[in-house]
């Protein structure tokens, strides 16, 4: 069974940096693909970034260019490091896991896949 513990959320003023970490305590994430997730007070959950088991990333339209995904399998966690965030990047921040994982956003013709495990969420707040 797949157990997601996310961390390193906090607080952090407008420009500043974050580096979230998310645990898979099941030792299964080497073969599975992780992604984090993130979701405002009072707006629908988006997808951030995904990755899968031989590290090649996809990303949502909100964090191309600022956020990077990676993945330690040896470790078996997946980081999502934060840069150049801004008000609009407050939201708990949820690790997500599953056998496949994309497409991570909706395409022509696909809809997003769901993502069957998820951790508790970590909380990012960024003040301008």
């Amino acid at each position: 069974q797949v157990q997601l513990r996310e961390s390193g959320g906090g607080s952090v003023q407008s420009g500043g940096s974050l580096r979230l970490s998310c645990e898979d305590s099941a030792y299964t994430s080497s073969r599975i693909c992780m992604a984090w997730f993130r979701q405002a007070l009072g707006k629908e959950r988006e997808a951030v970034a995904a990755i899968d088991e031989d590290g090649s990333p996809a990303y949502a339209d909100l964090a191309k260019g600022r956020f990077f995904i990676s993945r330690d399998n040896v470790k078996n966690r997946v980081y999502l490091q934060m840069n150049s965030l801004n008000p609009e990047d407050t939201a708990m921040y949820y690790c997500a896991a599953d056998a496949w994982g994309f497409p991570l956003v909706p395409t022509a013709g696909s809809a997003p896949y769901e993502y069957a495990y998820w951790g508790q969420g970590t909380q990012v707040t960024v003040s301008s």
